[in-house]
């Protein structure tokens, strides 16, 4: 699109030929003799920005900042991030740097501050240097690579009486094919890392504090910072939230009884616009209706813009629209049309899957933040009851992922509870990340304020204009440090006239939560 918008889940970066290799380099030593601090040549460091490259404007600079691989060994193998950003527009009005992350993981971040100098408003502009980075093992930060081929990259996995066995076997072929490719790395990939790595940027960049803004996983990284380093923590804005309670498998399962709400409320919506999607007049009918398809398609498979498509592609497909359910009931009217053997102008919105690159360092941190169930059985007998208490998105989630046979994190998960200020900002129905997830944030970060956008869609609040009363909140609190005096719920901004009868646009094409699931 000509104006930039930003990614929350994963933003792949266009500047990957831009920043120079050695940003990648994993086995780099560090240089000197000892010294009291074992991290001081990491603090000290300052970084030696300069243009990021041909065709980006001049005010974007990046730099590479240098890091342990293992933190408790400061003194051996070392990484390089690579760092972005934009100074403050008004020197004289400038508080300090803010961080950013887009989301993911596996997302890089360095294009974040172009997204953000369209999106943010000039008075947060001027008060901060706009900062990006990739995260450790993503993009030009020493990128980890487990050698995944296409067909092993698709997750959510189906995983019935039939199909488990062959989610068993990939599971485990894609745990140890990323412990022969990066034993030495991928255990080195985690959140927490992720969040020192935040703090050495700000001592090299020479910050007492940072400020921060972070998208979907980006807000849990953002919550780890708060708890490791509380003191270093300023104004820090979480769009989208996950539950720190939640991480990672109860997240992913949190989808299916989330689909359901969704599911039921766009069967209320669909069935008051019978005249036009003719899906049933009540939200019984419609809900026969998508049942009564999605098991003929199961039988026979319908063909859509020339890709066939059962049941169960389906529901994976439609478990995020239903959140929109102007963009669902456009969706099932096309599923009936060609059952019905009706021509059809309109195509899915097929899945696709990160890179390997991605994907890698995706689960480098679900697995390396959090020990999961390690019991096949146990991921068995949790598919086939969610598959039955959850008919829409039923056992997607709750199957067996290579973290059951992932080598054990090196450190305990981390245990968000403060009292650190921080803003959350919510739409009520967020596919990728739900409201209850935000609710869960709220509860962790006891000196926080949120703001809920009543009825709001998408993924993303903050910067996209999904309501002016949010806007507003984050503005405030990122110029002036005051939070609302309460939580706070805002109203969706009133519809176009002649738009849908939804009276919203659809949510963004933005790729399923942690960057793993279809775009």
């Amino acid at each position: 699109m000509q104006v930039r918008r930003l990614v929350p889940m994963l933003a792949v970066s266009v500047l990957a030929t831009l920043i120079p290799t050695a940003a990648g380099a994993a086995t780099e030593r560090t240089a000197g003799a000892p010294v009291t601090d074992p991290l001081r040549p990491f603090t000290q460091q300052r970084p030696d920005f300069a243009r990021c490259g041909p065709g980006t404007p001049a005010a974007f600079e990046c730099a590479t900042v240098r890091v342990p691989l293992d933190y408790r060994a400061p003194g051996g193998d070392t990484l390089g991030i690579a760092v972005s950003r934009i100074k403050a527009a008004d020197p004289a009005a400038r508080r300090g740097v803010l961080l950013t992350n887009p989301g993911g993981p596996g997302g890089p971040g360095l294009e974040i501050p172009l997204d953000l100098s369209e999106m943010l408003p000039g008075s947060v502009k001027d008060r901060y240097d706009l900062i990006g980075f990739d995260p450790r093992g993503v993009g030009r930060s020493a990128p980890v690579s487990c050698g995944l081929t296409d067909e092993e990259k698709p997750w959510p996995r189906h995983s019935d009486r039939t199909t488990f066995d062959a989610s068993e076997r990939w599971a485990r072929t894609v745990a140890d094919k990323c412990r022969t490719a990066e034993r030495k790395t991928l255990r080195h990939i985690t959140t927490r890392n992720t969040a020192r790595d935040m703090d050495i940027v700000r001592a090299a960049l020479g910050e007492k504090r940072i400020s921060y803004l972070g998208y979907s996983y980006g807000t849990y990284l953002g919550a780890v910072y708060t708890q490791m380093f509380p003191r270093r923590a300023d104004r820090f804005v979480l769009d989208s939230a996950v539950d720190p309670a939640q991480v990672w498998r109860q997240f992913f399962r949190g989808w299916a009884p989330e689909s359901e709400k969704a599911f039921h409320r766009w069967a209320r919506w669909t069935a008051r616009h019978h005249d036009r999607y003719a899906l049933g007049g009540t939200a019984a009918e419609v809900s026969r209706t998508f049942h009564d398809l999605m098991r003929r398609a199961d039988r026979e498979p319908v063909t859509i813009g020339g890709v066939r498509y059962d049941g169960v592609a389906l529901r994976e497909i439609l478990r995020a629209p239903f959140f929109t359910p102007v963009v669902a009931a456009d969706a099932v009217a096309t599923v009936r049309d060609a059952s019905a053997g009706r021509a059809t102008t309109s195509a899915l919105l097929a899945p696709e899957y990160p890179s390997d690159n991605e994907l890698s360092s995706v689960w480098a941190l679900l697995c390396g933040d959090v020990a999961w169930e390690r019991d096949p059985a146990r991921y068995r007998a949790d598919s086939l009851r969610d598959a039955v208490r959850y008919p829409v998105y039923g056992d997607f989630a709750a199957g067996i992922t290579p973290c059951a046979h992932w080598d054990r994190p090196v450190e305990p998960v981390t245990r968000v509870s403060n009292h650190v200020k921080a803003l959350i900002v919510q739409n009520e129905w967020d596919s990728q990340t739900p409201l209850a997830l935000g609710q869960g944030m709220r509860r962790a970060l006891k000196g926080a304020r949120m703001v809920t956008v009543d009825e709001g869609e998408g993924h993303g609040v903050y910067g996209y204009g999904t309501s002016e009363c949010a806007e507003r909140a984050g503005t405030a609190y990122l110029t002036t440090g005051r939070l609302p005096a309460k939580d706070l719920h805002c109203d969706v901004n009133p519809a176009p006239a002649g738009s849908d009868p939804g009276g919203r646009s659809g949510p963004r094409k933005v790729p399923g939560p942690l960057g793993v699931g279809p775009r």
